[in-house]
């Protein structure tokens, strides 16, 4: 159950980064709201993760998750280079997520 919570958390990171971005430095109130609840809610799960996984393995899984998600985002939404090393560099973030989990010993 801590590796979903985990998961969902980290998939709430993306949400969150990528809403900071709609913000507008926190000027508009419904993406602000909204924004802030994304973080609360991926901490709060975060943090009943790590009751169970070891915080290394699990901050660096939310981390990963939360940047490579941001990352394919801005590269397939919003225009950013989808260059070959930019490509490469998220898929090596994916195999240090896969690699943490497997890892870990849970």
């Amino acid at each position: 159950m801590a590796w979903v919570l985990l998961v969902v958390a980290g998939l709430l990171e993306v949400a969150w980064s990528i809403g900071m971005k709609y913000t507008e430095g926190f000027t508009r109130l419904v993406p602000s709201l909204l924004t802030g609840a994304g973080i609360v809610v991926s901490m709060f799960l975060l943090s009943q993760a790590t009751k169970t996984l070891p915080i290394g393995t699990a901050y660096g899984v939310w981390v990963g998750i939360g940047a490579a998600g941001a990352a394919v985002y801005g590269m397939v939404m919003l225009g950013e280079p989808a260059t070959a090393a930019r490509i490469f560099f998220v898929c090596l973030l994916l195999v240090a997520v896969v690699g943490l989990k497997a890892t870990s010993g849970h």
